[in-house]
């Protein structure tokens, strides 16, 4: 789940490009209308904000059958191919200094945030569930993996910092690991069970367009899927008291602005010197050009490093 950035990198920007096919259009107006929802579902937000399983009532929520023809009927927007490719190079600006986000499924180090090891494409923790979960999936997939010898470990340090168990030899075991096929594909899956597909699909529900989308999966990466004030539903419950959601006929700019608000004072909260150039200079510069389909050429900063996808 979610390191917190405390660095910034160079103050020279390094310039970083990639290719990605490029996203179909879709409208960018300000005020779209979003997929007709029913009472019910409107009604939702403010039992889950009481309800200590509303993260997983959201999620079960957008998986309903009831709700299968309205994202049906949406265009796929970040869940396209390309749209999917972008999401990921866009978080790995910001997750691992790289837009190869398929070099970080190797990647572990504590990185001092109180975390525990921050491992992965996206970031999963020993000290968040995340992580514990990962490896638990995947050990009931392949018994006798690389990892599955520290499922013991990783129940007893899940929720905190400690390394008990783990070293020295947890992320020799990881690393190799990761270079199984099927390991990666674990990543892969955890990563859209957990993050993506909840995120994407709330956000068309809420009438996002691809940057709502993303704005929204990039806050589920980093603040987890929580119901708390700093949690990423909790957060979007807040800036629905603010601004009105498309679906609930407000503006989709405005509806982004104040959400972008919140959760850049959500990390303040987290840690006052935390870099915010992720919402800073990556999200809100889209949202500012009025990039609300998040079409390329794009150039964002984070950490003081300059990215470019054309």
């Amino acid at each position: 789940m979610k390191r917190l950035r405390l660095l910034l990198l160079a103050a020279v920007p390094v310039i970083a490009t990639a290719s990605v096919y490029l996203l179909a259009p879709e409208d960018s107006g300000a005020g779209r209308a979003g997929p007709d929802l029913s009472t019910a579902y409107r009604a939702q937000a403010a039992e889950n904000a009481e309800d200590a399983e509303g993260a997983k009532t959201w999620a079960e929520q957008t998986r309903s059958a009831s709700y299968e023809q309205v994202i049906g009927d949406v265009p796929p927007g970040l869940a396209a191919p390309a749209g999917k490719e972008l999401a990921q190079q866009l978080v790995a600006s910001a997750e691992n200094s790289t837009l190869d986000w398929r070099s970080a499924y190797a990647y572990i180090e504590d990185i001092g945030d109180g975390q525990g090891y921050t491992a992965g494409l996206i970031g999963f923790c020993t000290g968040t569930h995340d992580l514990l979960t990962l490896v638990e999936r995947y050990t009931k997939a392949h018994p006798g993996n690389g990892l599955a010898r520290y499922l013991p470990a990783l129940r007893e340090v899940d929720g905190s910092d400690s390394h008990e168990g783990l070293d020295p030899g947890f992320t020799a075991a990881w690393k190799a690991e990761a270079r199984q096929p099927a390991f990666r594909k674990a990543q892969d899956a955890e990563r859209d069970r957990v993050y993506f597909d909840p995120a994407v699909r709330l956000a068309k529900l809420d009438g996002l367009g691809v940057l709502g989308q993303f704005v929204y999966y990039d806050a589920m990466v980093f603040h987890g899927p929580g119901t708390d004030a700093t949690s990423f539903y909790g957060m979007r419950e807040r800036a629905l008291e603010k601004a009105d959601s498309p679906t609930g006929g407000g503006s989709e700019k405005a509806y982004l602005e104040a959400f972008l608000d919140i959760r850049r004072a959500a990390m303040k909260t987290r840690d006052a010197d935390i870099d915010t150039s992720r919402v800073d200079t990556a999200q809100r510069r889209f949202l500012d050009e009025g990039n609300l389909d998040l079409r390329t050429p794009l150039e964002w900063q984070v950490y003081g490093e300059t990215y470019r996808v054309p």
